[in-house]
């Protein structure tokens, strides 16, 4: 996998942990051959290592042994920090939910003594600290987890003070409103949102730049045909027939009775936005060799721009199905939301 700056990862697959323990050495060997003929070296000591647990293997013991590789031991961790995400045997997201979530404490902790109750700055600032400083942090790698029960609890927990901060509210005042006072949608509304516009970026993206791009589904309507050789669908084989692959315009039944492929769930999160569209645009294609024979480069931006502006507009209507007006109240409930990197006042 293409890493970065000095960090390198390398992921081995097979159907088996004792098959990834034979591929191991092959798979260092390769890169530190290629290193030395540059003149440069790895740090063996600051190896990390972690395998990826199938459902039987949850409880395994065997896959917590330790794996020789050039003559020392090399011990699997619980977890693993890549890029700031935190990655566990089962691929749970609750570690990585957890460190964020103790990250946001200390900032949180600092900005809210600048507002202490009936004084201090006004909302319109305590928003921008919200958004520019807490938010950021809070929903860092919010693209690829799916947090759960308990751990949506704790987000909300506190997003809710966060957001009781922002307009300098009292104690009891009811969750329900500080969504719509402070301008700050509640966190599962948020998550959805990244979500979505990080899957319309994969699907736009040129599938020979962007590994998980080039492993879409075979009818994708992409403007180019490039696939992935060694796509990571291969390793469906040979598991339960609930695991397929599943077209990508089909929706996904609810509750959902099969499992599918990581790739076709992010696709499937922008049905709601691409149904007109024959073709995907295509951003950044000037990095395609050759060039693109197709659309111009500015309609295909422009197409992009409009897919996310429909990504926010749910947004908003999510949030007013969220909160309706009341009976006695005459006019309709607004929510606005408030790009991260955008921060404004609604008066």
């Amino acid at each position: 996998m293409i890493s970065y700056v000095n960090n390198f990862a390398r992921t081995p697959a097979s159907i088996s942990y004792r098959g990834n323990i034979r591929r191991l050495p092959e798979v260092f060997e390769k890169p530190e051959a290629k290193a030395l003929h540059l003149g440069v070296s790895f740090s063996f000591a600051k190896m990390e290592l972690i395998h990826g647990r199938t459902p039987s293997q949850r409880h395994s013991q065997k896959c917590l042994s330790p794996i020789q590789i050039k003559g020392d031991l090399v011990r699997p961790r619980n977890s693993v920090r890549w890029l700031g995400y935190w990655f566990t045997p089962v691929l749970d997201s609750s570690a990585h939910i957890s460190h964020q979530l103790a990250l946001t404490q200390g900032p949180f902790a600092l900005i809210r003594r600048l507002n202490p109750l009936g004084a201090g700055l006004t909302p319109y600032l305590c928003h921008s600290l919200a958004t520019s400083l807490v938010a950021p942090i809070l929903l860092y790698g919010a693209e690829l987890f799916t947090s759960s029960v308990a751990t949506m609890a704790s987000l909300n927990t506190f997003w809710h003070k966060v957001q009781r901060w922002t307009m300098n509210c009292f104690s009891v005042t009811p969750t329900g409103i500080l969504s719509l006072a402070s301008c700050l949608p509640h966190v599962p509304l948020l998550i959805s949102q990244r979500q979505r516009l990080a899957a319309l970026r994969v699907i736009c993206s040129p599938p020979e730049v962007n590994p998980q791009t080039a492993c879409l589904y075979t009818s994708f309507p992409s403007l180019t045909a490039h696939q992935a050789h060694d796509s990571s669908r291969a390793l469906t084989r040979g598991l339960k027939s609930v695991y397929l692959p599943l077209y990508w315009r089909t929706p996904r039944p609810t509750p959902s009775i099969r499992n599918h492929l990581l790739v076709d769930a992010v696709a499937h999160k922008t049905i709601p936005f691409t149904s007109c569209l024959s073709r995907m645009p295509m951003i950044n294609s000037h990095h395609v060799s050759p060039a693109l024979a197709g659309p111009s480069q500015s309609l295909m931006d422009n197409t992009y721009f409009a897919q996310k502006k429909r990504v926010r507009q749910t947004l908003l209507q999510e949030s007013a199905r969220l909160f309706p007006a009341r009976g006695y109240y005459s006019h309709p409930s607004i929510v606005f939301a408030i790009p991260l990197s955008m921060p404004s006042l609604i008066t």
